[in-house]
């Protein structure tokens, strides 16, 4: 994978408001993180692409944004609604297909592949193959997001991150996504835990 900005933007969830910014300003946010790609070359490896690209292209717009004038709280909204506003299709890509048949169990495969082969450096799970067969949870016990973030003093960056898994999994069509624990939040784990339901009026637990 290169780790060069202008390929890293157009994978990342902030590609759709980068295309807003005046020329001259994206100019700037390339600049940057092209710096943070130094600066965070721990984790650049090939297994975290897709990660980095989402953090930093993040994390430099909202560095930007600020030095253009742009209070902090306002750069925090703006990159944070950008982003759920950029996943907001893939939630309803997910709610069709949850109410296919295959569905449980292709999610049940597919999560632990891709959660492998999407994570390098700087990342601990613990997967758990002996729960009921109506239950699929896992968790996460190292998380770059919360280190990166950590590291920089930026802790009220990361659950940006975690809140786009609410997104996706929040309103699976009588699959029951439970989260309450997240590293992001400062605690020791993210805990995973999908529950398939069989009644259709069965109250969701929140997640965060």
């Amino acid at each position: 994978m290169t780790y060069v900005a202008k390929k890293m933007m157009p994978k990342s969830r902030m590609i759709t408001y980068f295309n807003s910014l005046d020329n001259n300003v994206q100019e700037e946010v390339l600049i940057r993180v092209d710096e943070l790609v130094k600066e965070e070359q721990e984790y650049c490896d090939k297994g975290n692409y897709e990660h980095m690209c989402n953090i930093l292209c993040l994390l430099a717009i909202y560095e930007v944004l600020q030095k253009h004038g742009m209070s902090e709280e306002e750069a925090y909204k703006t990159v944070g609604s950008e982003m759920h506003k950029f996943v907001q299709p893939y939630k309803e890509k997910f709610q069709k297909l949850s109410k296919k048949g295959w569905f449980w169990s292709l999610i049940k495969k597919i999560v632990p592949i891709g959660f492998k082969k999407k994570s390098g450096i700087g990342w601990r799970y613990t997967w758990h193959k002996d729960t009921p067969k109506d239950e699929f949870r896992f968790e996460t016990n190292e998380c770059i997001y919360a280190k990166i973030f950590k590291k920089r003093n930026l802790t009220k960056l990361g659950p940006l991150f975690c809140q786009c898994d609410v997104i996706n999994y929040g309103q699976l069509h009588k699959i029951d996504f439970q989260r309450t624990k997240t590293l992001c939040y400062g605690d020791d784990e993210c805990n995973f835990i999908f529950i398939r339901k069989n009644d259709e009026n069965f109250e969701r637990t929140a997640a965060r």
